[in-house]
């Protein structure tokens, strides 16, 4: 499964503003240097971030962004959804937030998609992790990596499970 920049660009600001204190409002600017990112182009995903409500702003001297709730309260569903629209393995595949899958290749000579259970489970097994992992835990993870600690994989499964060294 393969994530926009948005979504990237989305959850490494969102770590960023997760790293800062909410009474000193972050900048735009001082995301895009920390992260190497494109103003411009943060501007257009902090945009969607408010929208759906997981980030507030102020102008001014003193303004910035700040998360609007703690860390620990938002999940990365949320994050994605807000960046993405939707989450899905495979563009034929939609999900449209019901209990719902679309597929487009159902109509092909009546035999319906071959692949669909596969990308059923993919879809789930990402939604789930995304809906489990909150920002606090990127955060800490962001902060161990920064200290130079070797973080585990732990849902990976036999030999993939190794140190996380980026």
């Amino acid at each position: 499964m393969i994530f926009s920049s948005k979504a990237e660009y989305g959850v490494r600001l969102m770590v960023e503003l997760g790293r800062q204190s909410p009474e000193h409002p972050t900048s735009l600017k001082a995301i895009a240097d920390a992260e190497g990112l494109p103003l411009a182009y943060l501007e257009q995903v902090v945009a969607r971030l408010r929208k759906a409500g997981l980030v507030m702003s102020a102008r001014g001297a003193h303004g910035g962004y700040w998360l609007a709730r703690p860390a620990e309260k938002i999940a990365m569903d949320e994050v994605v959804y807000a960046l993405e629209g939707t989450i899905a393995p495979m563009e034929c595949f939609v999900h449209d937030h019901t209990e719902r899958v679309l597929c487009s290749h159902e109509p092909d000579a009546g035999r319906g998609c071959a692949t669909k259970l596969l990308w059923m489970r993919v879809q789930g097994g990402v939604i789930r992790s995304l809906q489990t992992t909150t920002l606090a835990e990127l955060v800490e993870f962001s902060r161990r990596h920064e200290r130079g600690e070797p973080e585990l994989a732990p849902d990976l499964p036999g030999p993939q499970r190794a140190a996380v060294v980026a």
